[in-house]
């Protein structure tokens, strides 16, 4: 299935893409649900699944505003430094443990909207990167385990300010302001994409390619993550973790590439689809 979280007619829905067009899940499943993590809390995707037999689309996904995936996700954690190339080029080196921050839900923008370069910096980047959604909860979570805790996956552009994000040895601030990131365009669940199947994810930024990996190279992969995180704190439903970017980033260019008003970045997750956002200044 591909699930969205959207907006319609000034109501927060969530819902399937069926063929190009929209099912409205929520109504299709009695109201039951307030949201799509509510539905991933209640272990709800089989009956979701069966809900769509025999149902089309009532909406286009352009008569709809994309909301990410998961609009209130209770943590978001970050991986850094995954992908050996991305390491190299910001002349560190690579660690025994996996490096995670957090970002908030509103730095977050759906599939279709723009990101927001704030008005204290012109060093807006971009970073190509696999979201994990979490569908089942679990604390101290081994890693033969891990795939079994996994709902599905996203794309996500882990948009960056970068001379905020070098202020200090923490990255947060950099990696927080508002409406910078996306997430989207839609939630794969996990049953179509098998545990430690290779994804190949590309950054586009007007229309050239800017960033290649598979998931191959990722330094910790997806399963050694969730273990890592989960002995942190419990995951809950909705909850995400973003996987790494690889190499290729515009402030490790000659000169620096940064994203600017009028930008379309795109990132393309083979087996996912393409989160595709505009970029704009903020406003008053």
């Amino acid at each position: 299935m591909k699930l969205i979280s959207y907006e319609h007619a000034g109501r927060r829905r969530f819902g399937a893409v069926v063929d190009g067009r929209i099912v409205d899940l929520q109504a299709a499943l009695g109201e039951r649900f307030a949201d799509l993590k509510s539905l991933l809390a209640a272990n709800a995707l089989p009956e979701a699944a069966a809900a769509l037999v025999g149902r089309s689309g009532e909406l286009a996904l352009s008569d709809v505003t994309l909301l990410p995936v998961i609009p209130n996700p209770g943590k978001i954690w970050c991986c850094g430094l995954n992908y050996g190339e991305h390491v190299r080029e910001t002349n560190r080196e690579v660690t025994e443990q996996p490096t995670f921050f957090l970002r908030v839900a509103d730095s977050q923008v759906g599939h279709g909207q723009a990101i927001v370069r704030p008005k204290e910096s012109t060093q807006l980047d971009y970073e190509a990167e696999i979201a994990v959604v979490i569908g089942k909860p679990g604390r101290r979570i081994g890693e033969d385990e891990a795939w079994n805790h996994i709902a599905g996956y996203a794309c996500y552009n882990d948009g960056s300010v970068r001379d905020w994000q070098r202020h200090t040895s923490q990255w947060v601030p950099g990696k927080n302001f508002w409406r910078t990131g996306g997430f989207g365009p839609w939630l794969v669940t996990a049953d179509e994409i098998a545990p430690q199947a290779v994804m190949t994810l590309v950054t586009r930024l007007n229309g050239q390619e800017m960033q290649r990996a598979t998931t191959e190279q990722m330094l910790h992969g997806i399963a050694r993550q969730i273990a890592y995180v989960s002995t942190i704190a419990p995951l809950e439903a909705g909850d995400v973790i973003v996987t790494g970017t690889p190499g290729g980033v515009g402030a490790r260019r000659t000169p620096p590439v940064w994203m600017k008003p009028g930008d379309v970045v795109e990132i393309e997750v083979d087996r996912i689809g393409v989160l595709r956002n505009t970029i704009a200044d903020e406003t008053a």
